[in-house]
C-alpha cells in the first residue's frame, strides 16, 4: 500500500483502484505472516461497547486474512469477513472457525452483505486501516440502517505505518524509502490525524454516538520482521523481486541494522453506536 497510495482514486473509485493494483499473490501472504493482530483489550472494547453476544454477526469490511474478524468471532454467534482480494479470503479460510462466512466483496457491497445476514441481528459493521480504500460516508450510512439498536461501528487503526512511526529508526526507514522509490514516503492509511477526524465526523452525522479508546503496547522488531513488514506494504506490482528483493534487502540493512527496533503502538478504536 505504500507505493499504491500516491496514486489513489477518489473514494468512488478505490475498491477498483485496489484490485487492480493487486494486493493478492504473494503480497497475501505476506500480509498473512507479517501484519500484526490486534491485543485481547481491543476485541474486548469492541465486545463491551455493543454488548455484544451470541446471538449477533458482525461484518468486518477489509479483512484481509482475519486479524480482526476471527478474534471477534470467538465472542459472538456469527461473523462474515469481507475482502476485495481472492488471496486473501483463501488464506483466511484456513482459519479452523466454523462460524465465519469469507465473502469476496468491499464496503459498496454492505448493504447486500447487511440483508443476507437477516433475521440474525448486526451487532457490529468492523473496520481497520482499509478504510481508507471505502466511502466512509456511504459505509457508516449503510451500517446505521443495518445494525440492532445498542450496535454499531468499530473504526480500528492497528498503530500508525512504520515510516511515520514517532522513533529514530522510522525515520531512517522513511528516508531509505524515499530513496529507494523517489518521491515522498508520506502515505498514513487512514491513520493520520484528520483522517481520524473525519471518521468521527461522518460517524456521528450517520446518527451514531460517537466515542474513542485507546489501547497502547510495546513491540520490539527485529529486522527479518521489520522487513516483511515493509513488503506486504508494497502493491503486488511494486513488490521488488528475484535480485532487485535481495538489493533491496541488504540495502535496508545496511540503512537500519540488526534492530531490535522498539515501538509504542497506539490502538486506536473509534466507536460509533446506535441508539
Amino acid at each position: 500500500m505504500l507505493a499504491a497510495m500516491a496514486n489513489a482514486q477518489p473514494d468512488r473509485d478505490r475498491p477498483n483502484e485496489r484490485r487492480r493494483l493487486g494486493f493478492g499473490g504473494e503480497v497475501a501472504r505476506l500480509y498473512e505472516k507479517y501484519r500484526r493482530g490486534y491485543p485481547t483489550a481491543v476485541i474486548h472494547t469492541i465486545v463491551d461497547a455493543f454488548a455484544l453476544d451470541g446471538r449477533d454477526t458482525v461484518i468486518d469490511l477489509g479483512c484481509g486474512t482475519g486479524q480482526l474478524t476471527v478474534p471477534v468471532a470467538r465472542r459472538v454467534g456469527w461473523a462474515v469477513g469481507v475482502d476485495p482480494e481472492a488471496d486473501m479470503l483463501w488464506l483466511a479460510r484456513g482459519h479452523p472457525d466454523r462460524n465465519i462466512t469469507w465473502r469476496l466483496g468491499s464496503g459498496e457491497n454492505l448493504p447486500e452483505i447487511a440483508q443476507r445476514a437477516a433475521p440474525q441481528p448486526i451487532g457490529a459493521v468492523t473496520v481497520a486501516v482499509a478504510l481508507h480504500w471505502m466511502d466512509d460516508v456511504a459505509v457508516f450510512g449503510t451500517a446505521h440502517d443495518s445494525v440492532r439498536p445498542g450496535g454499531g461501528v468499530a473504526v480500528v487503526t492497528n498503530g500508525k505505518p512504520l515510516w511515520q512511526v514517532d522513533t529514530g529508526w522510522a525515520a531512517e526507514l522513511r528516508a531509505f524509502l524515499e530513496r529507494h522509490r523517489g518521491r515522498a514516503a508520506d502515505q498514513h492509511c487512514g491513520t493520520d490525524d484528520e483522517s481520524q477526524q473525519r471518521y468521527r465526523t461522518h460517524l456521528a452525522s450517520a446518527g451514531f454516538a460517537v466515542t474513542e479508546r485507546h489501547v497502547r503496547y510495546d513491540d520490539d522488531l527485529d529486522f527479518d520482521r521489520l522487513y516483511g513488514m515493509v513488503l506486504s506494504a508494497h502493491s503486488l506490482a511494486m513488490l521488488p523481486r528475484g535480485d532487485d528483493r535481495a538489493r533491496f534487502r541488504d540495502a535496508l540493512h545496511d540503512a537500519l541494522g540488526d534492530g531490535p527496533f522498539p515501538e509504542t503502538v497506539d490502538v486506536s478504536v473509534i466507536l460509533g453506536r446506535r441508539d
